[in-house]
């Protein structure tokens, strides 16, 4: 079945007299969202670093490239398809970590409830190390769509290992070493409610079933939570440098990316050192505010990348999003404030719809615009708008 299908099941839907339950666009998943959540749990998922200006530039850069229109291709049918590290996979878009997904479910187990979603509809997961739900549990509801385990490196390199091993024993495909965030940026609206989820416990619970982490604490979660915290906050930022990048390399065989790549140099060289993928993305903003946009690093990041994998996130809205970051040189790309809206509205269907919505909305536009295969989506078929 093509994408494209979900809206001829609306509109049929239609004709009998029913509407779709939930929004169709970002916009009114956002506002839904703003509804649903906790303002603690809000103003965490929605709000980025600073006055929150790269944030809207990571929005804004799609603006300024439009696709070109050809005529007379005839993309009837179109091939979405894509390989990921060995991997075949049915679309392009994968579910960018996020670290409290857990919390924006109204059971709060949005983990559980994402790895559902990418079961139901082939779109891979990046299951954060910051989790409600073990990464075990999460694993286990993928089915057939291979997942990924986002590590947060911790100090402690035994914990790190740990980590790694339970990943590959759960069944990931791939671990993805997030570099941006060994500190956390400045965030003005999450200081307002002087609100950090971890800090009160939450979403630690790959920490809590740990045998190395566990080994530091002198008494048990239940017994002693705030010991859990403090120790998490002692392990948790590890700021690497280049000499440490072996290290991960040797921890795995497992096919190893490495996240918030922005610079052609660093891509060049993290190559040179073994990594399998370069994950280009600033955070969605949440990081450091002031900085370049993500997509505009995307070209000289995937030129570097010289054939191998580039993955893509940040400021992602919409289908047409999708198409452009493609265009541009991303082999894969990260759907991640959508999705976790979705989340809140309505659990696993929430993000099915979602998913749902975007890549209907991406395969109608190869369709119009005349792009029958990914491979027709290059730089060439895009010009920028004034």
């Amino acid at each position: 079945m093509a994408f494209a299908d979900f809206q001829n099941e609306i509109y049929v839907a239609g004709l009998l007299g029913t509407q779709p339950s939930l929004p169709m666009s970002f916009a009114g998943w956002e506002e839904r969202a703003q509804q649903a959540l906790p303002p603690s749990v809000w103003s965490y998922v929605s709000s980025a670093a600073g006055d929150e200006r790269t944030q809207r530039a990571n929005v804004a850069a799609f603006e300024r490239w439009g696709l070109v229109p050809r005529m007379f291709v005839g993309a009837a049918d179109r091939d979405m398809s894509i390989d990921l590290l060995g991997m075949r996979l049915p679309s392009p878009v994968f579910m960018a970590p996020v670290g409290v997904i857990g919390l924006c479910t109204q059971d709060g187990h949005g983990d559980l409830a994402t790895a559902r979603a990418a079961a139901r509809t082939g779109v891979p997961m990046i299951a954060s190390t910051l989790s409600v739900d073990p990464m075990e549990q999460v694993a286990a509801e993928f089915g057939d769509t291979p997942g990924f385990f986002q590590l947060y490196t911790p100090t402690d390199r035994d914990l790190a290992a740990s980590l790694v091993n339970r990943a590959e024993k759960a069944g990931f495909k791939g671990i993805v070493v997030t570099l941006d965030t060994w500190i956390t940026g400045w965030r003005p609206r999450e200081l307002n409610t002087g609100n950090f989820p971890q800090l009160r416990g939450h979403c630690l619970a790959n920490y809590t079933c740990d045998p190395v982490f566990l080994a530091g604490l002198d008494r048990s979660p239940e017994q002693d939570p705030r010991a859990v915290a403090l120790r998490w906050a002692q392990v948790f930022g590890n700021p690497l440098t280049w000499n440490d990048l072996p290290w991960l390399r040797s921890l795995t065989d497992l096919p190893l990316i490495v996240k918030g790549i922005c610079h052609p140099d660093d891509a060049r060289r993290a190559i040179d050192n073994g990594v399998d993928a370069i994950y280009c993305s600033n955070h969605g903003g949440r990081q450091a505010n002031g900085g370049q946009p993500a997509l505009d690093a995307l070209c000289e990041v995937a030129a570097a990348a010289d054939g191998l994998p580039v993955l893509f996130d940040s400021g992602i809205r919409g289908g047409s999003d999708i198409i452009k970051a493609l265009a541009l040189g991303a082999t894969a790309v990260g759907i991640g404030r959508p999705y976790a809206y979705g989340a809140a509205l309505a659990g696993a269907d929430g993000i099915v719809h979602v998913l749902r919505s975007l890549l209907a909305e991406a395969d109608l536009l190869m369709a119009v615009d005349g792009y029958p295969t990914l491979a027709d989506l290059t730089p060439a078929a895009l010009r920028p708008v004034r």
